[in-house]
């Protein structure tokens, strides 16, 4: 049985890192870093450089700076595009590391696994702001971005401490997952398709008479 639970944990800290990166990868450092340090949790070997001062510093500063980019409409899209190039490749390796000292197979599966599920929770939150971003008034998107945040930190500790209870929630939002991300598409083609118009683009010139 307690081989069971170690597994279980293990499994639910590395789909937890992954998918909080995909989402707001400096607020899961920060969490994990800030708990390490206190010693509420041990963090694997290869984690454990999340503990240093300085790599809990600049997160901190980054998760401040996202934090106000979220907030803007369109600025947070901005720089959710930018972090396609950051959140996915961390989330494979924060999957990666919390696997500890196994066999490198495991950890390079860990480490693919991870970056799906850091791509897939990447694109549910960048395609959701988009069509967020269609409403005039900014209080949706702020919502959403308070709201992304506290499921950052509300799973990262339940990942922890409640690691039964994640990989049902994490089953969930896989599922959840697949069923939206083909409506989030066709919704972005949609936003992407009406600015296009707006500037003239995709219309074809009338033949001269």
């Amino acid at each position: 049985m307690e081989q069971l639970d170690q597994i279980v944990n293990t499994i639910s800290l590395t789909m937890g890192v992954a998918w909080a990166s995909g989402i707001n990868l400096y607020a899961a450092i920060l969490v994990l870093g800030l708990l390490g340090i206190t010693e509420n949790i041990v963090l694997p070997d290869h984690l454990q450089i999340l503990m240093n001062p300085l790599v809990i510093g600049a997160a901190g500063l980054m998760y401040i700076v996202e934090f106000i980019a979220d907030k803007m409409p369109g600025v947070d899209t901005g720089w959710d595009t930018l972090h396609t190039f950051i959140r996915i490749p961390a989330g494979v390796l924060m999957a990666a590391g919390a696997v500890g000292d196994v066999n490198p197979a495991l950890a390079v599966a860990a480490g693919i696994l991870g970056g799906g599920l850091a791509a897939g929770s990447h694109a549910v939150k960048s395609g959701s702001r988009v069509l967020i971003n269609t409403s005039p008034e900014p209080f949706t998107n702020w919502a959403a971005s308070v709201v992304e945040d506290i499921a950052v930190i509300g799973g990262l500790w339940t990942a922890l401490y409640y690691p039964w209870l994640f990989i049902a929630l994490m089953i969930v939002f896989i599922l959840l997952m697949i069923w939206l991300l083909p409506k989030l598409w066709r919704g972005i083609k949609k936003v992407f398709g009406f600015i296009g118009r707006l500037f003239g683009y995709g219309k074809t010139d009338e033949p001269a008479q």
